[in-house]
This record gives C-alpha cells, sequence and structure tokens, in this order.
C-alpha cells in the first residue's frame, strides 16, 4: 500500500491519494475542489486507476473536489460518505461496519461521530485516515453543524484510541505542520485526551474553545451536499 499525503494551504486541509500495489487501484480521501486538475494529474501520472472517492464528513470549511473529478476525469469511480449525511450524490451511503475492497486491501469504515455526525474513520493496512474526529494533539470542533463534545469523547476513546498504539493517524488538518502522528502518540500526548481525563473533562475543554465561525461554513455544507457541483 502506498499513500501521498497532499494539502490545500488556504483550508490546511489535508487529501490523501492511497493505492495498492498490485493492482493499482486508487481512492483518494477528502479532495479539495480548488486541486482536482493537481490531483487527477497525479492519479494519471502514477498510472493508477481511481476505485473511490472517500469523504470522511460533510465538510464546513472547503468544498470537495469529489463531484468535479468523478464528472469530468474519473466516471467509474464511486463516491463515498456516511449515511446520515443523506446525499444524492453518492454512490454508497457508508454506515459503521461497512468494508470495501481496494486491491486485496480491505478498507474499514469507522462511524466515528462528534465534530459532525457524518463523520467516518478509514482504517486500512495499519492506518486510520480519522477526518476532524481526532487531529494531530487536538480534535476537531463540536459546536456547529450536529457536532456534540460527548458523542466526540466517545467516538475517541471508544473506537479510535481501542486500536492497536502503532496504527498511523493521517489527519484531516493541521495548522501547526505535523503530519502524521499514532494512536499511541495522541493518546499520551493529546492535551485534550490524555491523562484519563473524562467526559466531563472533555467536554469543558471543547465548550471553553470560543473559535470564530467557519469562513465559508454557508457556501461549502450546501455544497458538498451535493459533493461540489
Amino acid at each position: 500500500m502506498q499513500i501521498r499525503q497532499l494539502f490545500d494551504a488556504t483550508s490546511s486541509t489535508y487529501s490523501y491519494l492511497l493505492w495498492d500495489n498490485n493492482t493499482q487501484q486508487a481512492a483518494l480521501i477528502d479532495s479539495v475542489q480548488e486541486h482536482v486538475d493537481r490531483d487527477s494529474k497525479l492519479i494519471n501520472e502514477l498510472g493508477l486507476s481511481l476505485k473511490y472517492l472517500l469523504e470522511t464528513h460533510i465538510h464546513a470549511d472547503h468544498i470537495t473536489g469529489s463531484g468535479k473529478l468523478k464528472k469530468h476525469h474519473f466516471s467509474e469511480v464511486e463516491i463515498v460518505i456516511h449515511k446520515n449525511s443523506n446525499s444524492v450524490c453518492a454512490d454508497i451511503l457508508a454506515e459503521h461496519g461497512d468494508t470495501i475492497l481496494l486491491g486485496d486491501k480491505t478498507i474499514n469504515m469507522l462511524h466515528t461521530p462528534g465534530h459532525t455526525n457524518t463523520d467516518i474513520s478509514y482504517l486500512i493496512y495499519g492506518a486510520v485516515f480519522t477526518g476532524d474526529t481526532l487531529l494531530i494533539r487536538g480534535s476537531g470542533r463540536t459546536d456547529f453543524q450536529s457536532g456534540n463534545s460527548e458523542t466526540a469523547y466517545n467516538s475517541i476513546i471508544n473506537q479510535l484510541f481501542t486500536l492497536h498504539d502503532d496504527t498511523i493517524v493521517y489527519p484531516g488538518h493541521d495548522y501547526n505542520g505535523f503530519t502524521v502522528s499514532s494512536i499511541g502518540e495522541e493518546k499520551i500526548l493529546n492535551p485534550r485526551l490524555c491523562k484519563n481525563k473524562t467526559s466531563a473533562e472533555y467536554i469543558a475543554i471543547m465548550d471553553g474553545m470560543d473559535l470564530p465561525k467557519p469562513k465559508l461554513i454557508d457556501q461549502a455544507v450546501p455544497s458538498n451536499m451535493k459533493c461540489g457541483l
């Protein structure tokens, strides 16, 4: 399995291109509309067959490129997002426990809500792509768009933190220059979750963040319900 981490500087979003070495089947996680040409060029240069466009959730800070990638570049690709999105453009409305195959590798879908109610973490081959649920030394905000701090805590503690400590964590964003972590590292060093913090302590941390409204939320959320088209 190969993984390429791609970056959008405007929204500090990570996209991920991953593929199976044996079959060259590929998936792209959390594409960004402004980088459709970049990503399609890379996929073609590498000789990959794009099978899936995976969304970790309905984003509020950028517009997905999935619709344009399917419409203009990869007509056979399947768009995947959680069923709570009620998306009319997705090919697969996923739920917890679903699996899909990328070559001979299985992608396991974990419903990890809390940032939104559409959050999916994708577990594959010793790595987990956590979207905004778990970040490096942080976690996704819970103060809008069906967010809930207690739900987020339970998703992290009872699902993600039960994975093997060596599981590599690829987050949906980073604002401090970090690129990758691990489950074991976040258990010890994530200030919102380490030292056996209780649900009440986590809720207090999240409720005290007082963050500004995402600049693109009013445009991004409805657009992403339509796969960016």
